[in-house]
């Protein structure tokens, strides 16, 4: 069926030229021919079935990155001079572009130093590139983040997501409870830090207990800049 349409439609071009061109009889002979090959091309290599612009499955290709950013943007201000550059940024780590992103957010950087969400989304995206590993320059974007806003929750946040995925279970677990024993009970962010908290001790094999309140703080580690 598809491909009488296209025979069809291949006569009706033929027509059409000839009416309007009204080319001499060697030229209606190789229109034709030309005709021909690409019908014959298509009928070789075409797949009529084929559905237009073909993806992958959504869920093989779902960027990791997509949580910490929705969680970021939660905690953020999404109204602060920082949102344009955001924008883009999310845009290119949602593709995977992460090399892309950390360049243009350390641009954002040099020109908002004041900006927590800019600092945080740049230690993201370090790590992104990073395949999921804290590196020393993604360290410094996040102790920056906690240095512009110390009472902010993305800072410690983000900086015990990375250590729990490049593996260091411990120092994540510190920065976290830390982070869950200065919230506030009504903290938006406060059931999604004990859930990944319980989750963090089972996979320490630690009895899970109550938090309680500690005056020591424990910092964020330092980089040397």
């Amino acid at each position: 069926m598809v491909f009488l349409v296209i025979i069809i439609f291949v006569g009706l071009a033929i027509a059409g030229t000839f009416l309007l061109a009204r080319p001499k009889r060697g030229g209606i002979e190789l229109l034709a021919a030309a005709f021909c090959i690409g019908l014959a091309g298509y009928a070789w290599q075409g797949e009529p079935a084929q559905k237009g612009a073909p993806k992958e499955n959504a869920a093989a290709i779902a960027n990791p990155n997509d949580e910490a950013i929705a969680l970021r943007q939660a905690m953020g201000n999404k109204f602060s001079g920082s949102r344009d550059w955001l924008v883009i940024a999310d845009a290119q780590s949602r593709q995977g572009k992460f090399a892309n992103a950390a360049a243009l957010l350390r641009n954002a950087v040099r020109e908002n130093p004041k900006d927590v969400d800019l600092w945080l989304a740049l230690g993201n995206a370090l790590v992104g590139h990073g395949d999921g590993f804290i590196s020393p320059a993604a360290t410094f974007a996040f102790q920056e983040a906690a240095n512009v806003s110390p009472e902010h929750p993305g800072p410690p946040f983000f900086m015990g997501l990375s250590l729990a995925q490049s593996g260091r279970l411990d120092d994540a677990r510190a920065i976290w409870q830390e982070l869950l024993d200065r919230s506030t009970q009504d903290a938006p962010w406060r059931p999604d830090l004990e859930e990944r908290l319980a989750r963090l001790d089972a996979a320490l094999g630690v009895q899970s207990a109550e938090p309680t309140s500690s005056p020591n703080q424990t910092p964020l580690p330092q980089t040397e800049q």
